[in-house]
């Protein structure tokens, strides 16, 4: 029992250890990008389900943090404020899916042709968003859900939504080389650290735990593997609702992706389980808190089939293509230090990583870190 529990350990380990100096990375460009984009104007933007505000709703979500619990306050912060609530949506899934860190995480762990994959088909899953809202999304309950909304309940990470340190005077260069510029990027950095670090590690440790004790016959028969037809529809069914009672969300989900892929799920399945990092249970009852319950059923209903709807799309066109993989060697391995590249690049970045940190600690970034679950409503202020 001893000897299974270390090695799924030591398996977490060896993830973590591999994806240590791309995470530090992702995050970096993540607060560079919040430090000079202002959020002042986004409801503004946002004022309906054209195609002008939904792709400029991709465009904001993809600069914005990739915390889902930020992401989905900071949806809701947008309705409240006047932005169309499809637009809003669809910067909530922007916001999870086309943003930096996860891109180079899903590099680090999956290859470059599932990391195509999920840009490919984040786009397609918000149109087929939209689509689904024009038809199922009443004006009813849309007022229903405003009318919760108002409401102010506390869900998670609001007052990391609703931070806005973000430089608009100068050009791109001086508004991220001054003081306040690289105050703000320290600030981002570190607080979205504290947002998700429980989701990496808790995607980790799943991650080694099912690498270590789930036999590969498992995953063969429970994804049809012997079945290549039927896989490559059921992978896009399944691959979400393995998400929603996983918990884990955001870019803590990649690891687990690498060893579902390796077990055998299809191209699509793995693009709809790191979709579906929004509809995790513990966001639907966030969901359910800020729009109310009805509400909260229709996003499930409709996010699950733009996710699997979309991954199914993006497993027909890749297979014409020709560019589904046709090994599974995804970064699952024992855990191992040796003097090669990434232990460099690690020292590398934890060094850029500890001086944001001291940066952070320097400009009164603990205060507005303790105050990262409250509400601007209870005194959160920037």
């Amino acid at each position: 029992m001893t000897e299974s529990i270390l090695r799924a350990l030591s398996m977490a380990f060896a993830m973590g250890w591999e994806i240590l100096w791309p995470l530090i990375l992702g995050f970096t460009l993540s607060a560079v990008v919040q430090a000079v984009v202002s959020h002042r104007e986004m409801a503004r933007l946002l004022p309906d389900d054209g195609p002008r505000s939904i792709a400029t709703a991709l465009a904001l979500g993809a600069a914005s943090s990739s915390c889902s619990y930020a992401a989905v306050a900071l949806a809701r912060a947008l309705f409240r404020k006047g932005a169309n609530f499809t637009a809003a949506m669809a910067f909530e899934m922007a916001s999870t899916n086309l943003v930096a860190e996860l891109s180079i995480i899903m590099l680090a762990f999956l290859g470059w042709e599932l990391t195509l994959a999920e840009f490919v088909g984040a786009p397609i899953m918000v149109g087929l968003l939209v689509l689904l809202f024009r038809r199922f999304l009443s004006w009813e309950l849309l007022e229903e859900a405003k009318t919760q909304a108002d409401k102010g309940i506390a869900g998670r990470m609001e007052g990391h939504a609703e931070m806005d340190m973000s430089v608009t005077e100068g050009t791109l260069w001086q508004r991220m080389t001054s003081e306040k510029g690289l105050t703000a990027i320290s600030h981002y950095f570190v607080m979205d650290w504290a947002a998700v670090w429980l989701d990496i590690v808790g995607g980790l440790l799943i991650a080694g735990a099912l690498a270590a004790w789930v036999p590969p016959d498992f995953w063969q028969s429970f994804f049809l593997v012997d079945h290549p037809l039927v896989a490559k529809l059921w992978g896009p069914i399944v691959g979400p609702l393995v998400a929603v009672v996983s918990f884990v969300c955001s870019v803590g989900n990649i690891p687990l992706a690498a060893v579902l892929w390796n077990g055998g799920i299809s191209f699509g399945g793995v693009i709809a389980f790191i979709f579906a990092d929004l509809i995790i249970l513990p966001i639907l009852n966030i969901y359910r808190k800020y729009y109310g319950l009805k509400m909260a059923g229709l996003l499930f209903v409709t996010f699950y089939a733009a996710m699997a709807g979309a991954a199914l799309v993006v497993e027909l066109i890749f297979g014409v293509l020709g560019l589904v993989p046709a090994q599974r060697n995804a970064r699952v391995a024992e855990a191992s230090i040796t003097w090669d590249y990434t232990t460099w690049l690690n020292i590398a970045f934890v060094i850029l990583a500890g001086l944001l940190v001291w940066r952070f600690l320097k400009t009164g970034g603990p205060a507005m870190l303790r105050m990262m679950n409250r509400s601007a409503a209870t005194g959160h202020s920037h």
